[in-house]
């Protein structure tokens, strides 16, 4: 695939992802409560919300994105209940601008990173220092990736590829992708032969297999703290948001790969 399609190909698949976000004023005010969450949820989270509404008859309405166009959205006034972030920074960053309940926030999840090829690819890579990712790429190879400044989990790949001493050979290679399911999409499809992506997100795509795991210290801790906004004040917001801290939802997300941190901070 050329380069020239592969880069408009990411931006349909992105778009795609993110045809829920920002949801129109119509579906955030027909839900009982509305969410803001991070892409690689999905799964875990659409199991959850199931449950939840045959448990208590209430409607959630998520909106899945990257947390990065998700937190810009609640900065710019989008309806949000509850924000669920894949990492500390987004989070932080509406903690600073005071749009989160701080009381409410919890670190809840944790998550891998790994290096994923389409199902039927033969490679074989093993991740360590200066592992020869560029050359198994080839010269027209692609690495699909979550946007490297903003999207979390392109954030981390970076961090990774920067700590294993591979980026610099790598970074030709990279197309970045508005969030990390777009990333995924384009391994699962056999358009690019490797990507970066959650250990969840792998789980969820059989498409894709897992070549290899990186290590936890080649990147920060993967993490997904989750709190109500400072608009989230219904009794509906907060009996969600503590179905989704008690052992009722524990199942929904681990059954998808995710760790159970449930730390306040």
């Amino acid at each position: 695939m050329s380069p020239n399609r592969l880069r408009r190909s990411l931006i349909v698949l992105a778009g795609a992802v993110l045809i829920t976000a920002p949801l129109s004023a119509t579906l955030a005010h027909a839900a009982d409560v509305t969410v803001f969450a991070a892409a690689s949820l999905k799964n875990a989270l659409d199991t959850a919300v199931s449950a939840y509404k045959a448990k208590t008859g209430k409607d959630v309405a998520v909106s899945y994105a990257a947390s990065s166009a998700l937190a810009k959205q609640i900065e710019a006034g989008a309806p949000a209940d509850i924000f669920f972030s894949a990492d500390l920074d987004w989070m932080d960053y509406l903690a600073k601008k005071d749009l989160i309940d701080g009381a409410s926030r919890v670190t809840l999840l944790g998550n891998t990173l790994v290096l994923v090829a389409p199902k039927d690819s033969t490679a074989s890579l093993e991740i360590k220092p200066g592992f020869p990712l560029a050359e198994a790429l080839g010269a027209d190879g692609k690495l699909a990736m979550g946007a490297v400044a903003s999207v979390p989990a392109g954030k981390y790949g970076k961090a990774a590829l920067e700590k294993l001493g591979v980026w610099a050979a790598v970074e030709p290679h990279v197309a970045q992708a508005d969030n990390v399911r777009g990333a995924l999409a384009f391994v699962a499809k056999g358009e690019a032969p490797f990507g970066i992506v959650y250990g969840t997100d792998a789980h969820a795509e059989k498409a894709v297999k897992i070549v290899a795991t990186f290590p936890e210290d080649t990147h920060p801790p993967i993490v997904y703290p989750v709190a109500l906004t400072k608009t989230g004040t219904s009794a509906d917001a907060k009996a969600f948001l503590d179905y989704l801290l008690s052992s009722d939802a524990k199942s929904a997300f681990e059954v998808q790969g995710f760790t159970l941190l449930g730390s306040k901070g």
